[in-house]
């Protein structure tokens, strides 16, 4: 019955998620590129007024402006954007906990890594996003906030470092997703600890007829900006757990690097459209060289320590690959480690403890089944280390060698090529 629950709860809480992130990704892109082409008033504007922009949406005009600082006076109406930030990241954090950490020795947990119990997993799971967001703040107050270039480098690089530092005790999906984790953190954290709270002093200091300082709203707006550039990068992270290609490589660190220079330069494009109108081109043939570079390292999973077996490499033409691969001399070998290490999950009944369901009603249970899903096979435990997940049947690299040899008899749609 649990079993039954816990699907259904990880669905709504995933739903949940999803949806408010829509939204406050929705707002905070509008709010960059509205900031962004922000242009000087036309003729006389209330004080402090240092932009406008005019817009026209589901058949309405609407005409904004921003004030540099504060307005004179606090308005009565006063619409704050902060419980989208705040929702994402709880309903977030509902669903690490319901998938990772109580399910840590599916999705968290390599004991070719760490032999780690699963309490233990949880609270390193756990105190990486604490750290991660103290190690981003204290960076951020230090002097290298006065040169944004410099400061991005550096945070450019802690965060690849603690990729890899997540890479060296996770399973490949569960340090993707912690590295994704602790970027939305540190979003949320900035506004919950930096945007909203100066917001706040400066709407206290209009109440008492004080000038705000400035340093508030230039502090938010900085933060505000690191947020835009890590929105496109945590997406792809939290996306990168449906696709083993993507976690399931010794490189999962150096792609979640690369993903982020790409988020950047993609960022830079939009950003500079909506400021001055030009269209930097270069910039996406900088993202397609960089997602290449993805591609590439993908292929080299965790796994296999040097060049796959010369059985792997040669192929048999086929006109028929489920024939080819069916009566291939390898066969035998692969019902064995299939049915050894992979059906008690999928399974029409599934035996391994709280899998109620065969995981994408994938089942393996026999020779025609194997056959048929062949490419799934290839994707997850010969071209990636995803399946099992966290190895937990501990499938060794010689019998993945076997499933290699075995994928390079046919030559189906998919496979190999």
């Amino acid at each position: 019955m649990w079993t039954y629950f816990s699907e259904w709860l990880q669905f709504g809480v995933r739903w949940l998620h999803v949806v408010t992130a829509i939204a406050w990704i929705g707002s905070s892109f509008y709010f960059i590129a509205l900031d962004l082409g922000l242009r000087k008033p036309r003729g006389v504007a209330p004080h402090g007024v240092g932009g406008e922009a005019w817009q026209v949406h589901g058949g309405g005009f609407y005409h904004i402006q921003k004030y540099m600082v504060a307005p004179d006076g606090m308005p009565e109406d006063l619409t704050w954007f902060k419980w989208e930030s705040y929702a994402t990241w709880l309903s977030g954090f509902a669903l690490l906990f319901l998938v990772y950490y109580l399910g840590a020795e599916l999705f968290l947990i390599d004991r070719e890594k760490a032999d780690l119990p699963v309490w233990g997993a949880s609270l390193i799971g756990m105190g990486g996003l604490a750290v991660g967001w103290l190690v981003y703040d204290a960076l951020c107050k230090s002097p290298l906030k006065r040169n944004d270039t410099a400061l991005l480098a550096v945070l450019f690089v802690y965060v690849v470092a603690a990729s890899f530092l997540f890479s060296q005790v996770f399973s490949g999906r569960g340090a993707m997703l912690h590295t994704g984790a602790m970027i939305a953190t540190i979003m949320t954290a900035n506004v919950f600890f930096i945007i909203i709270p100066n917001q706040k002093i400066v709407v206290a200091d209009l109440q008492a007829g004080k000038v705000p300082e400035p340093r508030l709203g230039m502090e938010a707006k900085q933060r505000s900006l690191h947020n835009n550039y890590l929105t496109l990068p945590v997406i792809f992270l939290m996306l990168s757990n449906h696709y083993p290609l993507a976690f399931a490589t010794e490189w999962n660190w150096v792609i979640a690097g690369l993903v982020l220079l790409m988020g950047a330069v993609i960022r830079h494009y939009f950003n500079t459209h909506h400021k001055t109108g030009r269209n930097l081109w270069w910039c996406w043939v900088v993202a397609g060289v960089l997602f290449a570079a993805v591609i590439t390292l993908s292929g080299s999973p965790g796994w296999r320590a040097g060049e796959p077996a010369e059985a792997a490499e040669a192929v048999r033409w086929s006109k028929d690959p489920q024939v080819a691969l069916a009566s291939s001399a390898h066969m035998d070998e692969v019902e064995g480690i299939v049915l050894s290490r992979c059906s008690m999950c999928h399974a029409k009944a599934p035996l391994y403890p709280g899998i109620g369901v065969a995981p994408k009603a994938v089942l393996l249970e026999t020779r025609d089944e194997i056959v048929a899903n062949a490419p799934l096979i290839e994707r997850q435990a010969v071209r990636s280390h995803a399946m099992p997940p966290g190895n937990v049947t501990g499938l060794e690299p010689a019998e993945r060698e076997v499933l290699a040899s075995w994928i390079a008899d046919g030559d189906a749609p998919g496979l190999n090529r």
